[in-house]
């Protein structure tokens, strides 16, 4: 079915993209109303009239999901139907249904609870037209349209060769089905829909067709609005007119299990087009001139995991790293991808943001890079309204920037305590940022190795930190004072790998100028500058003699 048209009925949109709750009703919220609303029309504008996809499904389907609840959460009549001006002049015999969603297995059980004789289908990710048979001879194609009317297509369909001109039945036929994209071997799990629904939903938008266009366009015929009443029998039929896919794609399931396993199989494995989901149906269902433009209680879709999600920016922020990189952050209004909530996405650099301009209001597109790491792909819909944001100067940044802490520098000096406990320079277990937080809101931090000088009962002070807490970081900042000259030297920050730098002593690092630098192996003279700003920077020295007094090797 063409799930373009689907999607636009309430029952059947996704919840990724919505809140449990509703926002607060302010000027600025109905203000995003008003633009998501905007740009679903533009959008369906371009669809409808001109064949052209602006957007990916997923994120339409969403993004209509979040209107209609904003919506529904002002009391509001709700969103102008997307299909109301997609009729054509020509009327379906059979009134084409769409479909709704079931959200999730345990939706499918009760769905699958108070029905039998139940099938299963792949929901083909293509274009739904209607067919029309008279005398064995094709008399009539027609577009999804409304659902009641649609467009003209006899005259493309004489192109397209998967459409049969002529059948060996001669009663009246009436088939339903979708125009596809053929992608033989295509996996949906690995490839997703690769935009299979939009292309032929353009193809079939131009006035002619070439050879090739033509050719790559398939026909999986879904319903026998007019056949037999036994769904065994229709497939049967289907068959024997030479529609096997109908029954190669069309099993018989008894448990919410079976249904699973077919979902399963045909998301993993290769089939000869686009899904994006399975489609089920019972076997028995009311006569085609009771059949409505609307989601009948006979068939359901169950469709699968979003690749990608649309999320609203509530936030930008800026994180500094250790070394003074800077990186913005989006706050996101929580959304699912794959069964897993994200609220933040990077954007990756500063520079980025900057062309982006992303700002809070907006709605951007974000998926999993590798199945874990949320990644920002792209900006939806970027609201009017552009509040204003501090943003940090990288002048102010770098690698020997915030040693010690200040509110411009609560970001990069957190991440230097982070760096300092773990595995890459102290090693101190059971210590990381968490704990670094605990113990700045205390305020018990002003420079990077203040924490050397807590003692028990100051520790046991803080927030969040109890006795036995307490004496597990007195021992680590204990253990601390033991570890290694070249350790430390990686915790505050040496540019290069001390391992290489053929010395065991500050005092011996620190003699050196530019030309004694670049006599070592691997050091040119940009890393050379960097070692001796390094060794001679007036923070990092005072540092030194900071460790020197508390014992530490190398430093006295």
């Amino acid at each position: 079915m063409n799930a373009w048209i689907a999607i636009c009925i309430s029952l059947l949109l996704p919840a990724a993209a919505l809140a449990d709750t509703c926002p607060p009703q302010t000027p600025a919220h109905d203000r995003q109303v008003a633009e998501l609303a905007t740009q679903i029309a533009q959008w369906d504008d371009a669809y409808h009239r001109q064949g052209r996809s602006l957007v990916s499904d997923e994120l339409y389907d969403q993004a209509r999901a979040r209107l209609e609840q904003w919506q529904r959460c002002r009391n509001d009549a709700g969103t102008a139907n997307p299909l109301s001006g997609a009729g054509g002049p020509v009327q379906h015999p059979v009134a084409q249904t769409g479909l709704r969603k079931l959200a999730d297995e345990r939706a499918v059980a009760q769905w699958m609870a108070s029905r039998d004789d139940l099938w299963i289908q792949p929901k083909v990710d293509g274009v739904a037209i209607t067919l029309r048979y008279e005398g064995g001879q094709l008399q009539q194609v027609v577009s999804r349209g409304d659902g009641n009317s649609g467009q003209d297509w006899m005259h493309k369909a004489a192109q397209i060769a998967a459409i049969p001109k002529q059948l060996s039945e001669h009663s009246e036929l009436i088939l339903q089905g979708e125009l596809y994209l053929k992608r033989p071997g295509h996996v949906q799990a690995r490839e997703g829909s690769a935009a299979a629904r939009s292309t032929v939903a353009g193809l079939m938008a131009r006035q002619q067709l070439q050879q090739d266009q033509a050719a790559s366009i398939g026909l999986f015929v879904w319903d026998w609005p007019n056949g037999t009443s036994d769904m065994q029998q229709r497939l049967e039929g289907l068959g024997r007119m030479g529609f096997e896919d109908s029954s190669v794609y069309s099993q018989s399931i008894g448990t919410p299990n079976e249904a699973q396993y077919w979902r399963e199989q045909w998301y993993r494995n290769p089939l000869p087009f686009a899904t994006d989901g399975v489609v089920l149906r019972q076997g028995q269902r009311p006569s085609s001139d009771r059949w409505r433009a609307e989601p009948p209680h006979w068939a359901a879709a169950w469709k699968y995991p979003a690749s990608e999600a649309l999320a609203l920016v509530e936030a930008v922020e800026f994180s500094i790293g250790r070394t003074g990189r800077i990186t913005p952050l989006l706050r996101l209004q929580p959304v699912k991808l794959d069964d897993r909530t994200i609220r933040v996405v990077s954007v990756g650099s500063l520079e980025r943001w900057r062309q982006l301009d992303i700002r809070p209001g907006d709605q951007v597109a974000i998926r999993l890079a590798g199945q874990t790491i949320p990644q920002l792909e792209s900006v939806v819909l970027q609201s009017a309204t552009r509040p204003v944001l501090e943003i940090p100067h990288e002048d102010d940044y770098h690698a020997l920037s915030c040693l010690r802490a200040s509110p411009a520098c609560a970001s990069q000096f957190h991440a230097r305590l982070t760096w300092l406990s773990g595995k890459q320079a102290l090693n101190l277990t059971g210590i990381g940022a968490g704990t670094w937080q605990k113990l700045l809101a205390a305020q018990h931090l002003d420079g990077l190795l203040d924490w050397l000088h807590l003692d028990s009962e100051k520790l046991m002070a803080v927030p969040g930190i109890g006795p036995q807490g307490a004496r597990a970081l007195g021992q680590r900042f204990a253990e601390a004072r033991q570890r290694p000259f070249h350790d430390w030297l990686r915790a505050l920050g040496a540019p290069v790998n001390p391992d290489s730098l053929a010395a065991d002593s500050w005092r011996q690092m620190q003699q050196r100028n530019l030309a004694d630098w670049q006599t070592l192996p691997g050091i040119g003279p940009t890393r050379a500058t960097r070692l001796q700003a390094f060794f001679q920077h007036e923070d990092i020295v005072a540092l030194s003699e900071q460790l020197g007094e508390a014992g530490v090797a190398g430093f006295q």
